[in-house]
């Protein structure tokens, strides 16, 4: 769906973050939102409000992976969309493509995980398919007299790769182009990927994706980790479409105080989270950028695709140890996050709440939940009779 073009705003400079924080630094304070949030706990247990969500997955342009994860022709990705098994590939003309990951002959997957490949060929029966989609060979073709090949090929979905990310949509009438057209460049052409990876959260999504989108947990989540060296509770909340930018500050960002702006650089002294609205987040680190992808399962099942990425020759060996040792860090206070998330989520069974408590200081999160609800009412009128 189209995002409300009468929300889109110009994001502030670096600069202009920088002089953002400093006021709040200065002041004690802090971005506020403008309203609180009560989300229903039904609406995390319950499976008709997950079938809802997968459907909005189903029926909007949203990120698939970092152009960098298809750098080489054949390079592919293969994994469930909203319960949708697609391959996502780099063909031979350069163009990333994306298809229903299923054989024209029985509906067997073709590929799972990622890898480099010439033709899809289907491990049932030996249909082979070119990169492009189209219908290769079917063994012992005389016992099929009634396939025409033409048009017997992967059945395609909507796919665009735009500022340095893939994007795809599942709604045959999807204008990707359009949806995406206001969003900024976010990740630069050069950036190539350094790892991927995927795991299990024993969690539903939201609670998940929560946990990115705001400060007000630093200082008692993360008091060996992020506290002694980032701010409690201050944070810088923008807002592009129906998407967020969360800047979270370290401390070393005192060392901007004087300095001009063709001088800063806020390596290491400012982490950017964009939330592309409604299940990716992606992160700015020293050195690098990490694309969160949060794939719903079930109401208490997420798998996340992680991708590294940076700019950062593959030569340059000594930035690149940097980079990994910061990722060390990282992923200690992620380590903490998900136990956060995996306490939350035993939380939901307690009966001890009927909503979940948003506040000021959580606006972006307010921002997810308001927008999913205004997008179930919106199919739900579609639907009607």
């Amino acid at each position: 769906m189209p995002v409300n073009t009468n929300d889109q705003k110009q994001l502030l400079s670096d600069m202009q973050v920088v002089q953002r924080i400093f006021a709040h630094i200065d002041n004690s304070t802090t971005d506020l939102g403008k309203q609180s949030w009560k989300e229903p706990v039904d609406n995390y247990r319950s499976k008709k409000r997950l079938d809802e969500e997968l459907k909005i997955l189903q029926n909007r342009s949203i990120v698939f992976c970092p152009s960098s994860a298809l750098a080489k022709t054949g390079d592919y990705v293969a994994r469930d969309v909203a319960g949708i098994p697609l391959i996502v590939v780099r063909g031979l003309d350069g163009i990333v493509r994306a298809f229903k990951n299923a054989c024209r002959h029985r509906g067997v997957q073709l590929a799972d995980g990622h890898g480099c490949a010439r033709a899809f060929v289907c491990p049932y029966h030996g249909w082979a398919y070119s990169l492009d989609g189209g219908l290769r060979s079917v063994p012992h073709e005389q016992g099929f007299p009634d396939v025409d090949k033409a048009t017997r090929g992967l059945v395609a979905v909507a796919c665009v790769e735009s500022n340095g990310l893939v994007f795809i949509n599942q709604n045959p009438q999807a204008n990707i182009e359009l949806d995406i057209a206001s969003l900024a460049k976010l990740i630069p052409d050069n950036y190539r990927l350094l790892n991927s990876t995927s795991q299990i959260v024993n969690a539903n999504w939201k609670l998940h994706l929560e946990s990115s989108l705001e400060g007000y947990h630093i200082r008692q989540t993360h008091k060996s980790t992020f506290f002694p060296v980032q701010y409690d509770n201050l944070t810088v909340v923008e807002t592009f479409g129906e998407n967020s930018r969360v800047a979270f500050p370290y401390q070393s960002i005192e060392g901007l105080r004087h300095k001009k702006q063709a001088d800063i650089s806020l390596d290491g002294r400012l982490t950017y989270v964009y939330h592309l609205f409604p299940n990716v987040v992606i992160s700015t680190f020293p050195g690098c950028m990490q694309v969160n992808v949060l794939e719903p399962i079930d109401e208490s099942t997420t798998r996340q695709h992680t991708y590294l990425i940076s700019d950062i020759n593959e030569n340059e060996t000594e930035l690149l140890d940097g980079v990994f040792e910061g990722q060390k860090f990282a992923a200690k206070g992620a380590i903490e996050d998900q136990q956060i998330v995996l306490s939350a989520q035993k939380g939901l069974l307690s009966g001890a709440n009927e909503f979940l408590e948003f506040g000021l200081f959580e606006s972006a999160i307010v921002r997810l939940h308001s927008h999913l609800a205004r997008e179930i009412e919106q199919l739900d009128r579609e639907n009607r009779p």
